[in-house]
């Protein structure tokens, strides 16, 4: 480091990394979209916005992004929803990540899980997409890296329904009398891995009821 380095004023972003969490909703753009059950990570990601009081904004990146801290002095959080379909998610979270000099180890993915019963949140790192389009781009995106996963259980579709089909379904209305305490779980479940870690996270948000 030379002396003009060190007499230039640090800019604001550069102790950005340091207690910073990428936080990806995953969904499909598109008012037509913004209920199905496949938009519930989106879900997620406005009720977080709304939490630290930080509007979506267009970006330098394919995504509509949403900055601030949880609480004074404590983790920032870069809240995104990207601009492209959901089997192209991969694009915009490797240019946010890049954008904001962030490894995948500080990646928190938000999304809707089949194999969950509605209702129910877990967390993981890592592990399959199972055949999660999604899933499988950021995974091809990172290089397999593995990335926090806020998993948001939507449910198996009833009879011999296509899981495709049902994924781009609204909720039902009983589901949506519900999906309010769902959400905000969820957004717990993320403010309780950036704060606390992911080992803390789940086992709070993984022990019985």
């Amino acid at each position: 480091m030379g002396i003009l380095d060190l007499l230039r004023p640090r800019r604001k972003d550069d102790a950005m990394p340091q207690n910073t969490w990428l936080v990806v909703g995953l969904g499909n753009p598109g008012a037509q979209y913004a209920g199905n059950r496949h938009n519930v990570g989106q879900m997620v990601a406005d009720e977080l916005a709304e939490r630290i009081g930080a509007p979506f904004k267009s970006h330098k990146t394919p995504s509509r992004v949403a900055e601030g801290f949880l609480r004074p002095g404590g983790p920032k959080l870069v809240i995104a929803k990207p601009n492209s379909y959901m089997n192209t998610s991969g694009g915009p979270v490797s240019a946010l990540l890049k954008f904001y000099s962030l490894s995948p180890e500080q990646l928190i993915v938000v999304h809707d899980e089949l194999d969950l019963p509605f209702d129910t949140v877990r967390l993981k790192q890592g592990g399959g997409h199972g055949g999660h389009n999604g899933l499988r781009d950021i995974q091809k995106a990172t290089d397999a890296a593995p990335f926090l996963r806020v998993r948001v259980g939507i449910g198996r579709p009833p009879g011999r329904q296509d899981p495709a089909d049902f994924v781009l379904k609204d909720f039902s209305g009983a589901e949506r009398a519900t999906l309010p305490n769902l959400l905000s779980d969820a957004a717990d479940a993320v403010e309780a891995v950036a704060s606390d870690g992911l080992v803390a996270a789940q086992q709070k948000f993984h022990a019985p009821s």
